[in-house]
């Protein structure tokens, strides 16, 4: 699709998110467009049922469909499967990211942090569908530094039942990040803290 069919759709099933994760969705990006979901088995989205924006303000619902072999069912935790409750933090990370790209920002994303997570429930292997649904309270674009950040209001819910709340999840879009040549040394090639 292209750019502007991108920033204009409302919904992205798994096809495209995983197309996303390899930057072959868009097919004429502009300069600069480095921001990737996770690829499976690390994307914790199956599908974004709806995204738009009002303002700086917004929404995201999305779905992910459980199934039994998922990968941490298989060693978290032997003899009590359960899903870990910071990918469905890191699922909220992973949307506020998107979020970003799809209303313009120009990077590579990064998870910034949350307040706080309050979990009320869990994800088992015989579930059926997770749900998240994040109210974005606000996104900025930062003119100086190019950088773009949103701040959000995420809820997970299995099969209906809200199991956690992740209050004040941060993202952010920053240009000159990527390490698009790995496994070769360059200058991205060493982490730290960011904007040194």
């Amino acid at each position: 699709m292209t750019y502007d069919e991108f920033k204009n759709r409302s919904h992205f099933g798994l096809e495209e998110l995983i197309a996303f994760a390899y930057g072959t969705l868009v097919e004429d990006p502009p300069a600069g467009f480095a921001a990737r979901l996770p690829a499976p088995p690390f994307l914790m989205l199956d599908r974004i049922l709806e995204i738009s924006e009002n303002g700086r303000q917004g929404k995201i619902v999305a779905e992910l469909d459980i199934r039994m072999d998922s990968w941490y069912f298989q060693c978290h935790m032997p003899g009590d499967p359960v899903q870990p409750g910071c990918l469905g933090v890191d699922a909220i990370w992973q949307l506020l990211g998107f979020y970003c790209v799809w209303r313009g920002a120009i990077g590579a994303g990064r998870a910034l942090g949350c307040g706080e997570v309050a979990f009320s429930g869990q994800v088992r292997p015989f579930n059926r569908l997770v749900r998240y649904e994040v109210d974005v309270r606000r996104y900025t674009q930062l003119k100086e530094s190019g950088a773009s950040i949103v701040i959000g209001e995420g809820r997970v819910y299995v099969d209906g039942e809200e199991i956690a709340e992740v209050h004040d999840a941060r993202t952010g879009i920053f240009q000159g990040i990527a390490y698009p040549d790995y496994p070769r040394r360059s200058k991205n090639s060493v982490g730290g803290k960011l904007g040194k």
